[in-house]
Order: structure tokens, then C-alpha cells, then sequence
């Protein structure tokens, strides 16, 4: 990890102190930092959060991805504000604080929410002028990371995602029509709002926008085919999903024609990141990591169950 200048992060929580202290005159001015990543700088002062995205973020798409946020306040954790403000050349937005999922209590995780909120995003209308979700885009970066890196076990990552067809790999468009979409699933992406009780609602809208809705279920439906997800949990993402309406997958059936290929597209992003952190930090694959880059492997040699979307 490259952390960010002290300039930044300084200038970062001046900010979202000053903006803490506005909203609420008895400050009890805890502080803290929650994410320092090269895509994204994140600081809480008390009750509220400012957020410094990537250097790349386009100003226009991270105000249209705001007002996605600002237009279903019960899907979305609203920002305080309706557009990002720029602190040392950083588009920085501010938000209330919501409380995580507990990664120490994986029996409490929120799997119906996360569905239940899903189904309402992709049934939601979809506004015009808002951009591609970028799920294809952040796959596509890491295997062109992967590329660069090398390794013994890189053939076979890349030889898994050379069996997608184009969309997924962020060379054609996307089928459509297309439904609003998160773009970045995972339990993180999850808070309660009002903390620590409330219900539960996304966040992080850097990738969100216009796509396939498999991609919102692809992650757990990869983490299910690797076996790092048990069969119980997925049973209950995917119900929960269902009885909302969702429509990603068919409402009664088989589901993984409609989402083999947004898994393996997730699968072989995640291998691809494993396998360059673990090159850069010198060390091996622990066991849960091995299973991901195995998975892989065994695609490589299985086509996926295209769709007559996937194949469009």
C-alpha cells in the first residue's frame, strides 16, 4: 500500500473536523483513519466521514454517482453534500458515519439486507446521462496489474479470463438494457444508519452506475463456487433476492447460467490481486487465496454458461 501524501491527509481531517464541529456544536471530536488505499484516502472525526477518491475520478461522474445516492436515501447512505469539494487536487465528498458489518461475528452478517437493497437498486428507474457501472473496468485493471507482475501461476488466471466474453472483460460494452448497479459488492459496503442500530444501506458510489445486475451478485456467487462462502449463506443472499424481485436471475430455478460469467469475472479479479500483493510482499498463497487461483484454474478448462445476454 502507498499511503498518501501527509498533506493530503492532514488537509483531509481539518476538513472533515471543520465539517463535524458544523454539524453538531458538542463535538466529543474522536478521530480517526479508516482507509488509506492509492484509490481512496478515508478519515472520520466523530460522527462524520470525508472520503478523498482516486486521483483519477472524473468530476461530472462522481456528481451524477452523488445524486444516485441523494435520490434513494433508502438504498444509498446519503452524502452531506450534493457535490464533491477539491482539497489538494482530490475530489473529496463528505458523509455521516454508519456503523460496519463486525468482521468478528460472521453469523450476524447482514446477507438478506445486502440482497434485499440489491433487488430495490436494480428495480429502481434508471436516470438518464448516468455512467457505466465499472465493475468490468476494475476487473480488467487488476489483470492488466497481474499481466505486468508475472508468476509461476499467472497462466492459468489469464487463461481463465481470456474464456469471457468481451463486456466482461471491459472490451465491448455492456449488454443492455441495463439496470442501476452498485459495481463494488461486498459485506464492507454496508453500514447502519443512524449508527449503531439502524438499518442497513450501501455505500461507496465510485462505481456505480448503468450495467449487467449479475455483477452486484458475482462476488458472493464466486466466494459460493470457490467454497469460502457456505452453501447456507449463499442459499440465503440468493432467496432473499428473489422474494424482492430482483431481476439478475430468473425467480425460480437454476441461477448460474445468469451468473457464471460476473463470477469467474470476479474470481479472476481476485486471484489477480492476491497473486500481485502476495509477489510484492515476497510471500506465498495462504490457504484461503490458494483456493481462489485453483478455482481458476479449473476454469480455464470449463467454457462458461453464456447467456443470450453475455453472448450480445
Amino acid at each position: 500500500m502507498t499511503p498518501h501524501p501527509g498533506s493530503l491527509a492532514a488537509a483531509l481531517r481539518a476538513e472533515v473536523r471543520a465539517a463535524a464541529h458544523a454539524r453538531c456544536a458538542m463535538c466529543p471530536c474522536g478521530a480517526a483513519t479508516l482507509a488509506d488505499r492509492p484509490d481512496g484516502l478515508v478519515v472520520r472525526h466523530a460522527d462524520t466521514v470525508a472520503k478523498a477518491h482516486a486521483p483519477d475520478t472524473r468530476p461530472a461522474e462522481l456528481a451524477d454517482r452523488l445524486a444516485l445516492a441523494l435520490r434513494h436515501p433508502g438504498i444509498f447512505l446519503p452524502p452531506l453534500t450534493p457535490a464533491p469539494l477539491d482539497l489538494h487536487d482530490r475530489l473529496v465528498t463528505l458523509w455521516p458515519y454508519g456503523a460496519p458489518v463486525d468482521p468478528a461475528d460472521p453469523d450476524a452478517a447482514p446477507w438478506e439486507d445486502a440482497a434485499a437493497l440489491l433487488a430495490r437498486l436494480h428495480r429502481a428507474p434508471v436516470p438518464d446521462g448516468l455512467p457505466a457501472m465499472r465493475g468490468p473496468g476494475k476487473a480488467a485493471r487488476a489483470v492488466s496489474l497481474l499481466r505486468r507482475a508475472g508468476g509461476p501461476a499467472a497462466d492459468a488466471v489469464l487463461r481463465a479470463w481470456d474464456t469471457l466474453p468481451p463486456w466482461a472483460r471491459a472490451e465491448a460494452p455492456m449488454p443492455g438494457p441495463g439496470t442501476l448497479c452498485h459495481g463494488d459488492l461486498h459485506l464492507g459496503q454496508l453500514v447502519r444508519h443512524p449508527a449503531p442500530d439502524g438499518p442497513w444501506l450501501l455505500i461507496d458510489v465510485d462505481d456505480a452506475g448503468v450495467g449487467v445486475p449479475a455483477w452486484d451478485l458475482a462476488r458472493p456467487a464466486a466466494w459460493y463456487a470457490c467454497g469460502l462462502l457456505p452453501p447456507g449463506e449463499w442459499t440465503r443472499f440468493l432467496d432473499a433476492y428473489r422474494r424482492a424481485g430482483g431481476p439478475a436471475v430468473p425467480a425460480e430455478g437454476d441461477p448460474w447460467p445468469a451468473l457464471d460469467v460476473c463470477a469467474r469475472a470476479l474470481t479472476v479479479q481476485t486471484a489477480a490481486r492476491t497473486l500481485v500483493k502476495a509477489a510484492a510482499a515476497c510471500r506465498d498463497l495462504d490457504e484461503v487465496e490458494r483456493s481462489v487461483v485453483d478455482a481458476c484454474g479449473r476454469m480455464a478448462t470449463v467454457p462458461p454458461q453464456l447467456t443470450q445476454v453475455d453472448r450480445a
